[in-house]
């Protein structure tokens, strides 16, 4: 009986052929410019339809595509560059199971990487022959699978073009390993996604460019974001005109170096969905897009209307808006495509099965019409093609690596995924340069720039005010300074002058006196006296002399106040230029007034769109049992020689039985008296569980309860074993699990297992308490109400069967108990080491069955990743089965998983030290 959906999944990183695998939509590009791209040289460049859109004439069969993923050709069209998807072809090597089971078989495939073709033999005798773009044998390294595939890809992303990059193929052929290998262990296993992210940040410029990366899984036509669990149903927002696909509430990170970009990797693989199959232990059951949104910043690009006689001013270098290149990078990671029969899928890992087949069917339909140039697309039956309609027939740069196998027993497989490579091929897409102007950029440039001139405005104000008031200050102390300059002068030659005056008169009357004495000497005295006079004469001149200087000075004086009256005139003009670069100031602020209005036009029209688009996508989003009539006694005696030998009749019987009698009415003798007729109707009722579109109507209708209800009443085994199975029928879907345990349905198996003695009703048990064992929610419900203990207790019964159920339950235990540790939600000793189960999962290590054994091995490998289990698992000899588990287990998977929880457990590295083993 296969456990729910999500066992045995590691939850840090897987190691077979698979390594880790890690969205807003950017805006509408404002220009679209052509970009030389690889088409095919020899055919004419023909635009091909998207998946909305109707294409041209249809084209024939293609066995033969020259060219290889990093050349072509470089036609330019004003609509864009056609561009053919490039398809690679890549062999896995033959695993260990292959090995022994197809030693007696030749490899279903030859490669002729020289000729770049795959030759795919239909028998001994005859071989069919496919080229492709590039062939990659088994020995292909990862370095070179990358330059061949995506490097091509992203270059384009770098030069604003989007691009896809998609692996394709069966379960188990290696699309993981291609794409999401981290290369922890060794650099040389770096996937394409760890190496494209290389290339991108080498390339651009963080303090210019942004880069920001959305993870998402599409697991059962739901849309989950990987690094937000909680976020699990993402829409799908389709322009109406453009038709570009955006992802509005997806997590989007902007990336700065290439570790935290591993560390988002790690978190999205932590929480995306695997389970057990015959075909992949690990078996992807979502397809998981990486989406990485590169923002460039183009400079040196003169526009158009920027200068048209080459006269370009200041001002218009700085309205210039920026031109900015936005591509996106998409790398899905399809879920393998699977048969049921070979990968033994039951309850809900068949219900993803048949989800993920459908998804990978609606894509091939769609490859197909746009191969085919038919008239429709069908891209609306699922949201995987709602996602890619870029990729195929739209305006990205794809390239699709398609996995394969060598094994024979797979041939159906690989000739259809080979196929799907052929058809993929035919399809060409129209490349389109993203690029627009930066307007928000420019308007906080413009904002900045207006500040600085308020700012340089005022600061000029200011000193100009300083100066004038400086300058007038000097011009009245010059003017004061000349004033009394000139007051001190002439009070100085005033009194010198009278001085000289009042000696004169006085020496005049001094000589008078004396000649008036001297009366004799008269003649003598007059001469003199006319000799004085001549002196008085000359110092009079001597002053008029004198005065005209100072009147001079004082002329200077007045010229000098003249010129500062001039310079108060040029400080006016100088003012006149202040008002000037006021105006230009306003007339900035009018023109900044302007283009916000501008951008608020847009941001109206965006609104709008979405507002449109939404309408649009609500108009394309716009159905219990019968009763039969019959008497009941009658159908039962007509029912009883059919229910007397359920285990050799067709399904049909039973079905025919349900329409005919109704289910209330069978679920009514499950209460009867008559035994015989109380057996009939619970194995009616355990084959009606059988079918999963049966189970939800039983539940509805009680009958989940009578059954446990039946566990407990009754002592017939019979009825025990047959209700039991139907119970472990219904417990593979979440919502009855609750309901038994709500119920105290683990009460009650414990119970039956402890009283049963057919090995037959303890098998249907110990199933039935399996898959309560797979529900991370009720790990401590099922060890407080015995259920571990049940399972423990019957193991002495010794069937193959019932062990086998045994230890698929302690293994279901074990993962959900690991993955809970790993995300921080359980700490201390595992619940199963506690119980004692350690001892009997050591002893059965080695178990001859190989279901028992897998099992085994898988729930020690699981037991050992949460490191407080280390020194009991030590004590309890489990160290030296992981040992020979990592050495010598015949599935590579198991023991690449035993090899890396070894090496990362520091308890057991120490120990396997101290006993000298070289590990």
């Amino acid at each position: 009986m296969a456990s729910g959906g999500g066992n045995y999944r590691n939850v840090t990183h897987r190691n077979s052929l698979k390594g880790t695998t890690t969205t807003t939509a950017a805006a509408a590009a404002a220009t679209d410019r052509p970009l030389p791209v690889n088409s095919n040289p020899s055919k004419p460049a023909l635009k091909n339809k998207s998946l909305s859109t109707v294409g041209g004439a249809s084209s024939g069969p293609r066995k033969s595509c020259p060219g290889s993923l990093g050349g072509g050709g470089t036609s330019k069209d004003d609509a864009g560059v056609p561009g053919r998807v490039r398809v690679a072809v890549r062999l896995r090597p033959c695993n260990a199971e292959e090995s022994v089971a197809d030693a007696d078989f030749a490899d279903c495939v030859e490669l002729q990487p020289e000729f770049k073709r795959l030759k795919l033999r239909k028998n001994n005798w005859d071989t069919d022959t496919y080229e492709f773009d590039e062939v990659l044998t088994e020995f292909a390294s990862q370095k070179r699978v990358y330059e061949v595939v995506a490097k091509p890809i992203v270059e384009s992303v770098l030069d604003g073009y989007n691009g896809t990059v998609m692996a394709y193929g069966q379960t188990g052929t290696g699309k993981t390993y291609t794409l999401g290998r981290l290369g922890e262990e060794d650099t040389a296993d770096r996937g394409i996604i760890v190496r494209a992210m290389e290339d991108i940040l080498a390339d651009v410029s963080l303090e210019t460019d942004s880069v920001s990366v959305s993870y998402l899984q599409l697991y059962m036509e739901s849309l989950q974001d990987l690094l937000d669990p909680t976020n699990d149903n993402i829409s799908i927002v389709e322009d109406p005109k453009s038709g570009d696909v955006s992802l509005p509430g997806a997590t989007l990170v902007e990336i700065r170096d290439q570790q935290s970009f591993l560390e988002l990797l790690r978190l999205g693989e932590a929480h995306r969905y695997a389970a057990n199959t015959r075909l992949n232990t690990e078996s992807s059951r979502s397809h998981a897009l990486l989406m990485v949104h590169v923002k460039r910043s183009v400079n040196g690009r003169d526009l158009d209307h920027s200068s048209q006689n080459g006269n370009t001013t200041n001002m218009a270098k700085t309205l210039r808006p920026t031109l900015v290149r936005k591509a996106k990078l998409v790398v899905v990671d399809l879920a393998g495509s699977e048969r049921i029969d070979k990968s033994g899928s039951e309850g809900h890992t068949l219900e993803e099965a048949k989800s993920i087949n459908l998804s990978l069917s609606a894509l091939g339909k769609c490859i197909n019409a746009l191969a085919e140039n038919s008239a429709h697309v069908p891209v609306r039956d699922s949201k995987l093609t709602r996602l890619l309609r870029d990729s195929f027939g739209g305006t990205a740069r794809t390239s699709l690596v398609i996995t394969i196998g060598p094994s024979p027993r797979h041939r159906g497989e690989t000739a259809s995924t080979i196929m799907f490579g052929q058809r993929a091929m035919k399809v060409e897409n129209m490349l389109k340069l993203k690029e627009e102007f930066d307007y928000k950029s420019l308007a906080r440039k413009l904002d900045i720039q207006i500040d600085h001139l308020i700012m340089e405005h005022e600061r000029k104000q200011k000193a100009f005010e300083d100066e004038i008031e400086r300058l007038t200050m000097y011009a009245q102390n010059q003017i004061s300074e000349a004033e009394q300059n000139y007051a001190n002068a002439m009070e100085k030659e005033r009194l010198k002058y009278q001085k000289e005056y009042m000696e004169s008169i006085k020496k005049l009357e001094e000589k008078w006196m004396m000649n008036q004495q001297k009366q004799g000497e008269r003649k003598d005295q007059m001469a003199s006296a006319a000799e004085e006079v001549a002196e008085l004469k000359r110092l009079h001149n001597k002053e008029i002399s004198l005065r005209k200087a100072a009147e001079e000075e004082v002329n200077n004086l007045k010229s000098q106040i003249t010129q500062l009256k001039k310079s108060e005139a040029y400080l006016a003009s100088a003012n006149s230029e202040v008002l000037k670069l006021q105006k230009m100031l306003e007339d900035e602020a009018y023109r900044k007034e302007k283009l916000e209005g501008e951008i608020s036009t847009l941001q109206t029209q965006l609104l709008r769109l979405s507002f449109e688009s939404d309408d649009t996508r609500r108009r394309f989003d716009l159905g219990g049992p019968r009763k039969v009539p019959g008497s009941l006694e009658s159908l039962i005696s007509q029912a009883r020689p059919q229910v007397n030998d359920l285990g050799n009749e067709e399904k049909s019987s039973i079905a025919n039985l349900f329409e005919q009698v109704g289910l209330q009415k069978i679920l009514s003798l499950i209460e009867a008296e008559d035994a015989d007729v109380q057996v009939h109707a619970v194995k009616v009722v355990a084959n009606l569980a059988a079918e999963e579109s049966n189970q939800q109507k039983i539940v509805e209708a009680g009958g989940l309860k009578s059954l446990l209800a039946l566990l407990g009443s009754s002592k017939d085994e019979t009825i025990h074993r047959v209700a039991a199975g139907a119970i472990a029928n219904l417990a593979m879907n979440e919502t009855n699990q609750e309901l038994i345990i709500s119920e105290g349905g683990i009460n009650l198996l414990s119970m039956t297992a402890a009283n049963a003695q057919d090995p037959q009703t303890l098998r249907m048990v110990a199933g039935a308490i399996a898959n309560l064992c797979g529900n991370d929610k009720f790990q401590n419900k099922l060890r407080g109400e015995g259920g571990i203990k049940a399972l423990l207790g019957m193991v002495k019964c010794g069937h193959p069967d019932v062990l086998a159920q045994v230890a698929r339950g302690i293994a279901n235990f074990a993962k959900c108990e690991s993955r809970a540790s790993t995300q921080g939600n359980k700490t201390g000793r595992s619940l199963l080491i506690e119980d004692g189960a350690l001892l009997w999962i050591v002893q059965n290590a080695i178990n001859e069955a190989s279901p028992i054994r897998r099992h085994i091995e898988l729930a020690l490998c699981h037991l050992a990743q949460h490191e407080v289990n280390a020194k009991d698992m030590i004590t309890g000899g489990a160290l030296w089965e992981l040992v020979r588990i990592s050495r010598d287990c015949s599935r590579e998977d198991i023991k690449n998983l035993a090899h890396r929880t070894l090496t990362s457990s520091p308890t057991f590295l120490a120990e396997l030290r101290r006993q000298r083993i070289d590990y």
